[in-house]
């Protein structure tokens, strides 16, 4: 009897003993393939391309271009807010215009504006300076504009002055030549990099400023002209400017004049100081001036 039940027992292992009872080593299959983790990483986006960029040239330094290294331009007519490049001008200088401004460092966005030019067109500006192309430039880091008739200059980020050229309106509301006759016709002069007339004043002698008072307290009128010089438009001769100490504070000279704003040109442009008190008393800064005596 013993030998039958130890048979009997035998059986049942047999039988039984292949299951498991943890269950936990089957894989776990989702319609009918086992699960993988998903290790797979989206590409990152590419790099947005800035509107307007710096570029290294071998003759006038950093210079602005657009987002394809094409060279931007100033217009020395360009005095108010306005472009005075209209009709066939825009042929040889297109205009240049990005409503959505991005930068390369060393550049700020907020130096960029959008103007609404009388053609209906619009024209991106930088520090008030509408930008232009120019047709001759076929290639990245072409410069052929610079200088063309002595009022277009290759746009830098740096320019402390920019020579222009405009109507001698005076103080009077009348027009005057270079001459400081009145008259029809325009001049050139140099202005500082926010539109800003500059002047010297007649009775001032080689560096020497024979105007402002000791306490300023004329200055108001005839503000000197503090400028801490950097980059010039090519016509202009980094060794006709130097600097002059006036009871403490420095002025900028060009030839030897002391330089000098006029308190009541209060909008880009305005060149009112010709006529105060009397034309020729406050001549424009310009290259023709004779050296300070």
């Amino acid at each position: 009897m013993k030998k039958i039940f130890l048979l009997l027992c035998a059986i049942v292992t047999m039988l039984f003993g292949c299951s498991s009872d943890d269950g936990g080593n089957a894989p776990v299959l989702i319609d009918d393939e086992p699960q993988q983790m998903d290790d797979q990483v989206d590409d990152p986006p590419p790099p947005v391309e800035n509107t307007v960029k710096l570029a290294d040239n071998t003759t006038f330094g950093s210079i602005i271009t657009d987002s394809a290294g094409l060279s931007l331009y100033f217009f020395s007519l360009d005095t108010k807010d306005t472009s005075e490049c209209l009709s066939v001008c825009l042929d040889t200088w297109p205009v240049f215009y990005e409503a959505d401004i991005m930068v390369d460092t060393g550049l700020n966005a907020s130096d960029f504006a959008t103007i609404d030019r009388s053609d209906g067109t619009k024209q991106t500006t930088y520090k008030g300076w509408p930008l232009y192309y120019f047709a001759n430039d076929s290639a990245a880091g072409d410069t052929n504009g610079d200088g063309v008739n002595n009022v277009w200059y290759v746009s830098k980020p740096d320019l402390s002055l920019m020579y222009v050229t405009a109507q001698l309106v005076g103080h009077d509301d009348k027009n005057y030549l270079s001459d400081y006759t009145e008259g029809e016709g325009a001049t050139f002069y140099i202005v500082d990099i926010d539109g800003r007339t500059l002047y010297i004043f007649i009775n001032d002698t080689n560096n020497t400023n024979n105007y402002t008072q000791s306490d300023f307290s004329n200055n108001a009128v005839w503000p000197i002209a503090e400028i801490a010089l950097d980059k010039l438009p090519s016509i202009l001769d980094n060794d006709d400017f130097g600097s002059i100490d006036v009871f403490g504070r420095t002025q900028l000279t060009y030839k030897g004049w002391p330089l000098y704003y006029f308190g009541q040109d209060v909008v880009r442009g305005d060149n009112k100081g010709i006529s105060f008190p009397a034309p020729g008393v406050w001549p424009i800064a310009n290259i023709d001036l004779a050296v300070a005596p």
